[in-house]
């Protein structure tokens, strides 16, 4: 199956991507849209036309940036709620109280490189809990309200760090491994591709809900503050605008109707890879494994029922 091309690459910014797609009347969740590119996924999805909830940790935060969004592009309708991915009473809290159709849900928030080890409540590795449990337990509890959308797509945002590990279903919560921060980072990553791959066959054909995955790039902002600040050559970090590129196009451009359980850079499908490249560009094929997809699915599926 060839690779999917569109017009856009690795300059392209967020605006670019949705000129001219409206987007009046579609409900949008951008999880994490208090800094870095949530934001400007948010506000790109807003000048759209989107209604865009912020669903964030720090309310404070996100009704800054719900009032600079407001403040910058006319008509925007823009809220925030409260969502601590790593809480499950959070994300159960927001779900049931979300009573509308709903279009477009990006996955976006994220933690990088936690120094050390750090449990959620229950006991659960603090990456994996909040990039990958969370956003799989706030899909499930949103599955309706997309399947009322009709079309409704849901974005995982990655990263290249996935290429760093793939699922360690053994030991996903380093009881027995001793924990590597970064380690640790990549397989939470590579659980977010595998969840758009099961997504997409379960709910594709059935609830019309499809899911892709991506690597929205290197661009400096404070994911990285654990691990010294961004270190990729100057001529592959990309802007703030740039970054959220991938992530729009995915969540709303009619080029990628119907695609699911794909992932993609620069806003393009990327190839797969059998060995980590050192430009660490491409997609692992661990990542995209179906039989993976399954059994993270079933995994979490228990582990969230404890």
């Amino acid at each position: 199956m060839p690779l999917i091309q569109t017009p856009f690459d690795f300059h392209s910014t967020a605006d670019q991507v949705l000129s001219g797609v409206n987007l009046a009347g579609k409900r949008a969740i951008v999880t994490g849209a208090s800094s870095g590119i949530g934001v400007e996924t948010a506000r790109a999805l807003a000048r759209a036309g989107a209604h865009v909830t912020l669903a964030v940790r720090n309310v404070e935060a996100g009704e800054r940036v719900a009032a600079e969004i407001a403040a910058a592009v006319e008509g925007a309708n823009v809220a925030t709620h409260r969502l601590d991915l790593a809480e499950m009473t959070s994300v159960q809290a927001f779900c049931d109280g979300w009573s509308k159709p709903l279009h477009i849900l990006v996955n976006n928030a994220g933690i990088m490189a936690n120094p050390g080890l750090e449990r959620t409540g229950r006991g659960w590795e603090g990456q994996f809990a909040t990039n990958y449990l969370g956003h799989f337990a706030l899909t499930l509890g949103l599955k309706d309200a997309m399947a009322e959308a009709a079309g409704a797509r849901v974005v995982c945002v990655s990263s290249s760090g996935h290429l760093l590990s793939p699922v360690i279903f053994d030991d996903p919560h380093f009881r027995f491994l001793r924990y590597d921060p970064l380690t640790a980072y990549g397989q939470s990553k590579t659980a977010c591709v595998l969840m758009a791959v099961e997504i997409a066959r379960r709910w594709g054909n059935t609830c019309g809900i499809q899911a892709n995955a991506l690597n929205p790039g290197a661009i400096p902002t404070g994911l990285q503050r654990h691990v010294g600040g961004l270190r990729t050559p100057e001529e592959r970090r990309k802007t703030i605008a740039q970054g959220a590129s991938t992530s729009v196009l995915l969540a709303a451009s009619p080029l990628l109707a119907d695609v699911g359980g794909r992932y993609f850079e620069d806003c393009n499908e990327a190839a797969v890879v059998s060995e980590r490249p050192d430009d660490y560009t491409g997609v692992a094929a661990y990542a995209l494994d179906a039989e993976n997809a399954l059994r993270l699915w079933e995994m979490s599926l228990s582990l969230l029922s404890r």
